[in-house]
């Protein structure tokens, strides 16, 4: 009896742990929404309310020294002392709607085209092993924005795994 239990019982959480993914995705899935759209239509109430600016220069920090590293053009030492500077004017200047406009075309966010909604954008929302969700242009693609679940209970961007060359200042 207790190993037909156990046999029964693991499809059932399979099943309840899959659940709570999607509901994830879907409480995310507003939210990354929203932001997409402010980037859009250029909304910088909304997407600064979206974004989490500490999350995304830290980000840029690591990714500064990590590229250092591998560059070799740098040396480490030097590139850990000017990454918080430069990460900071990075994110100053870079965390802004009209640069993250490449993004939301990527994705399918323009202004000539019909816009996906809520329900459509958790479909591609991946869960990540931390509790943040990823969004990707198209099934098993890479990600690109990363979310967090932020104390306000808003999901908030609070990562960019893309190529750091599709944010692009206007001129």
């Amino acid at each position: 009896m207790r190993a037909f239990l156990i046999a029964m019982a693991a499809p059932l959480i399979a099943l309840a742990l899959t659940g709570c993914a999607t509901v994830q995705k879907l409480d995310a899935a507003g939210d990354v929404h929203a932001l997409l759209i402010s980037i859009r239509d250029d909304d910088h109430a909304t997407f600064d309310a979206l974004v989490d600016r500490k999350a995304l220069r830290l980000e840029i920090e690591d990714r500064l020294v990590a590229e250092a590293r591998r560059d070799g053009r740098v040396p480490t030492g030097l590139a850990v002392v000017l990454a918080p500077a430069l990460s900071k004017l990075a994110g100053d200047t870079l965390v802004q709607p009209d640069v993250f406009r490449s993004v939301a075309a990527y994705y399918g966010y323009r202004r000539d085209m019909q816009i996906p909604g809520p329900i459509g954008i958790s479909t591609l929302l991946r869960p990540m092993p931390d509790g943040r969700v990823c969004a990707v242009s198209k099934k098993g693609g890479p990600c690109l924005l990363v979310f967090a679940h932020a104390p306000d209970g808003r999901w908030k961007l609070s990562g960019f795994e893309g190529d750091i060359g599709m944010l692009r200042i206007k001129r």
